[in-house]
Protein backbone atom coordinates (compact mmCIF):
# COMPACT_ATOMS: atom_id res chain seq x y z
CA UNK A 1 0.00 0.00 0.00
CA UNK A 2 1.34 3.33 -0.81
CA UNK A 3 0.27 6.47 1.03
CA UNK A 4 -0.07 9.80 -0.75
CA UNK A 5 2.42 11.94 1.81
CA UNK A 6 5.29 9.45 0.92
CA UNK A 7 5.41 9.60 -3.12
CA UNK A 8 8.00 10.76 -4.34
CA UNK A 9 7.72 14.39 -6.13
CA UNK A 10 9.72 14.80 -9.17
CA UNK A 11 12.34 18.16 -8.78
CA UNK A 12 12.60 19.02 -12.33
CA UNK A 13 14.84 22.10 -13.12
CA UNK A 14 13.09 25.80 -12.93
CA UNK A 15 16.02 28.13 -12.58
CA UNK A 16 17.72 29.03 -15.40
CA UNK A 17 19.87 31.46 -17.25
CA UNK A 18 20.04 34.94 -15.34
CA UNK A 19 18.58 34.31 -12.35
CA UNK A 20 20.64 31.09 -11.57
CA UNK A 21 23.86 33.51 -11.77
CA UNK A 22 21.86 36.22 -9.56
CA UNK A 23 20.79 33.93 -6.97
CA UNK A 24 24.34 32.33 -6.65
CA UNK A 25 26.10 35.95 -6.75
CA UNK A 26 23.34 36.90 -3.76
CA UNK A 27 23.50 33.86 -2.20
CA UNK A 28 27.46 34.64 -1.67
CA UNK A 29 27.40 38.25 -0.91
CA UNK A 30 25.04 37.35 1.99
CA UNK A 31 26.86 34.62 3.40
CA UNK A 32 30.50 37.28 2.97
CA UNK A 33 28.48 40.06 4.62
CA UNK A 34 27.80 37.73 7.35
CA UNK A 35 31.46 36.79 7.76
CA UNK A 36 31.96 40.51 7.42
CA UNK A 37 29.54 41.10 10.38
CA UNK A 38 29.94 37.98 12.48
CA UNK A 39 26.42 37.59 12.10
CA UNK A 40 24.64 34.64 12.08
CA UNK A 41 22.27 35.75 9.80
CA UNK A 42 24.57 35.20 6.63
CA UNK A 43 23.62 32.21 6.88
CA UNK A 44 20.52 32.94 4.94
CA UNK A 45 22.44 33.69 1.98
CA UNK A 46 22.58 29.64 1.99
CA UNK A 47 19.02 29.53 0.59
CA UNK A 48 19.80 31.46 -2.65
CA UNK A 49 22.75 29.70 -3.32
CA UNK A 50 21.97 27.06 -2.89
CA UNK A 51 19.14 27.27 -5.39
CA UNK A 52 21.03 28.65 -8.04
CA UNK A 53 23.86 25.43 -7.62
CA UNK A 54 20.65 23.36 -7.89
CA UNK A 55 18.74 24.93 -10.70
CA UNK A 56 15.63 24.19 -8.67
CA UNK A 57 13.48 26.66 -6.51
CA UNK A 58 10.53 25.37 -4.27
CA UNK A 59 8.23 27.92 -4.69
CA UNK A 60 8.05 28.27 -8.28
CA UNK A 61 6.08 25.02 -8.54
CA UNK A 62 3.68 27.11 -6.18
CA UNK A 63 3.40 30.36 -8.64
CA UNK A 64 3.40 28.30 -11.69
CA UNK A 65 6.82 29.69 -12.74
CA UNK A 66 9.92 29.01 -14.23
CA UNK A 67 12.79 30.32 -15.33
CA UNK A 68 14.50 27.93 -17.63
CA UNK A 69 13.91 27.66 -21.20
Amino acid sequence: EEYPIFRRKEMKANVGGIDKILRIVVGLAIIGWGIYAKNWWGAVGAIPLFTGLMGWCPFYPLLGVSTKK
